[in-house]
C-alpha cells in the first residue's frame, strides 16, 4: 500500500512539474470566485469548480457570462476542464463587453463552443462569434476568413471528420478544452484532439486581444462547470 501511495504521489508531482514547465498558470483558486465577476444569481463554486446554473425558477434572460478580471489576453494558450449537463456553453476569448447592457455581464467575441446531448455532436469544439459574425469555423474544418466585395468569405480545408471528433467528447462528464491563439491563427482542442482551426484575415473586424469569460446560455435549465483553469501568455 505504501509503495502504491508513493508511486501515485510521484506521478502527481511529475505531472505538476510538467504543467509548470509549460508555463501554464492557474487563474482560479478552486475555492472562491476571487478575480472573477459574474451574476451571483447564477454563478458559484461547487466541488472545486466554477459553476453556472439555471433552473425553471431561476432562468437567465439572454446569455450571461462570468468574466476574468485580471486583464486581457492577446497571444496565449488556455487549458481547462469542463462539464455540462443540458444546454450550450463556451469559453469567450479576445472578447468585449456588449454596449447597452447595464448588468455588465454580456460579452461578445470569439467563443470556444461546447454543448450537451445531441447538440454537442455539432457544436462542441467549433469557433463561434458571440455577437461577432456567428459560426466562424465548424468542427473538422480549418477555415480562413477574408472580405471580398464587403462580404465575408470562408475558405474551408477539412482537417478531420466532424462526427468522429464529436464522439470523443464525453457527455455529462469532464473534458479538457485547449485554446491556442497566436496572432490571428486560433486552434481548439478537446481531450487532446484538434477540433477546428480559424485563420482570421478579416482585418477590420478581427480581434487581437480582449477579455476572457465563461458562458451560461439562455434557454432550458442547465449546469456548466469549469475547473483547472490555466493560462500561458505567448509572445
Amino acid at each position: 500500500m505504501k509503495k502504491i501511495i508513493i508511486t501515485f504521489l510521484t506521478a502527481t508531482l511529475v505531472l505538476t512539474t510538467l504543467a509548470d514547465e509549460k508555463g501554464l498558470k492557474s487563474i482560479f483558486d478552486g475555492k472562491t470566485l476571487k478575480g472573477w465577476n459574474g451574476d451571483p444569481k447564477f454563478w458559484s463554486v461547487k466541488d472545486g469548480a466554477i459553476t453556472g446554473q439555471t433552473t425553471k425558477e431561476n432562468p437567465t434572460k439572454g446569455n450571461t457570462f462570468i468574466i476574468w478580471e485580471a486583464g486581457k489576453l492577446k497571444n496565449f494558450v488556455l487549458e481547462l476542464d469542463f462539464k455540462i449537463v443540458g444546454g450550450n456553453s463556451g469559453i469567450q476569448y479576445r472578447s468585449f463587453k456588449k454596449p447597452g447592457n447595464n448588468d455588465g455581464w454580456r460579452i461578445g467575441g470569439y467563443q470556444a463552443d461546447f454543448a450537451a446531448g445531441a447538440g454537442g455532436d455539432r457544436y462542441s469544439g467549433i469557433c463561434y462569434g458571440e455577437g461577432f459574425r456567428g459560426i466562424l469555423s465548424l468542427r473538422g474544418d480549418q477555415t480562413t476568413l477574408t472580405k471580398e466585395g464587403g462580404k465575408l468569405k470562408k475558405t474551408i480545408k477539412k482537417i478531420g471528420d466532424a462526427a468522429a471528433l464529436g464522439k470523443l467528447v464525453k457527455k455529462e462528464d469532464w473534458n479538457t478544452f485547449r485554446i491556442e491563439a497566436k496572432d490571428f491563427h486560433l486552434t481548439h482542442y478537446i481531450n487532446g484532439e484538434k477540433m477546428t482551426v480559424l485563420i482570421d484575415n478579416d482585418e477590420k473586424v478581427r480581434r487581437a486581444e480582449g477579455l476572457l469569460a465563461l458562458q451560461l446560455h439562455q434557454g432550458p435549465p442547465m449546469t456548466v462547470q469549469f475547473r483547472n483553469i490555466r493560462v500561458k501568455n505567448l509572445k
